[in-house]
C-alpha cells in the first residue's frame, strides 16, 4: 500500500517529466548544438582564408611594393581575427578582412603585370573559391540561427527558454562596406 505522501511525489516528478518534456528542453539544445557545429565549419573556412593572405600579400607586394597601407590594412584584419576570443569578435574581425581583402584585389586591377601572374591567379582563384565557402557556411550558420531563435521565441517554449538559460544567439551579417555598391572606374 503506498502510503499519501509518497503518491504526491510520484505525482509531481511525474507531472515535472511531462512539463520538461513538452518545454523542448531538447529540442533548444540539439538546435545549440547545431549552431555550434555550424559555426565550426566558418571556422574552418576562415582559417583557410588566413592560410592563402600571407602568400596573396607577398606575391601581390612584389608588384605593388608602394601601395603598403593595403598591406598593413590586411595584416591588420588577419591579426584580429587569430586573436578573436569570442564569436562576435570572430564576426566582426571576418568582415574586416573581407573588406580588406577586396581592397587589395581592387588594387591588383591597377596593375596587368601582376593580373598576368600565374601564381596571383592561382592564390586569387583560391581565395574567391574560399570566399565562396565562407558565404555558404555564413549562410549555414544563419539558417541554424533562425531555426534555433524561432524555437526559443515560440510558445510555449519561450516560457522555459530563459529559465534553462538559452538566449537568442547573433545572426553573422555582413559588414557594412558589403552594402555599398562597387566603384568600377575604365
Amino acid at each position: 500500500m503506498i502510503g499519501g505522501k509518497t503518491l504526491g511525489n510520484l505525482a509531481t516528478v511525474v507531472a515535472l517529466t511531462m512539463l520538461a518534456s513538452g518545454c523542448g528542453y531538447n529540442t533548444m539544445v540539439a538546435q545549440r548544438e547545431a549552431i555550434d557545429a555550424q559555426w565550426a565549419q566558418v571556422e574552418n573556412q576562415l582559417q583557410r582564408r588566413n592560410d592563402l593572405i600571407p602568400n596573396l600579400v607577398e606575391t601581390t607586394k612584389g608588384y605593388a611594393s608602394h601601395e603598403k597601407e593595403i598591406f598593413q590594412a590586411v595584416a591588420d584584419a588577419r591579426s584580429r581575427l587569430i586573436g578573436a576570443k569570442t564569436r562576435d569578435e570572430q564576426i566582426a574581425a571576418s568582415n574586416q578582412v573581407s573588406s580588406a581583402l577586396s581592397r587589395l584585389l581592387a588594387i591588383a586591377e591597377n596593375y596587368p603585370d601582376l593580373k598576368a601572374n600565374t601564381q596571383f591567379a592561382r592564390l586569387s582563384d583560391e581565395l574567391a573559391g574560399t570566399e565562396n565557402r565562407i558565404a555558404t557556411e555564413r549562410r549555414r550558420y544563419n539558417e541554424e540561427v533562425r531555426t534555433y531563435n524561432t524555437t526559443i521565441k515560440g510558445f510555449p517554449t519561450m516560457l522555459f527558454a530563459g529559465c534553462f538559460g538559452f538566449q537568442p544567439a547573433e545572426y553573422f551579417e555582413a559588414p557594412e562596406e558589403a552594402k555599398a555598391a562597387p566603384k568600377v572606374e575604365f
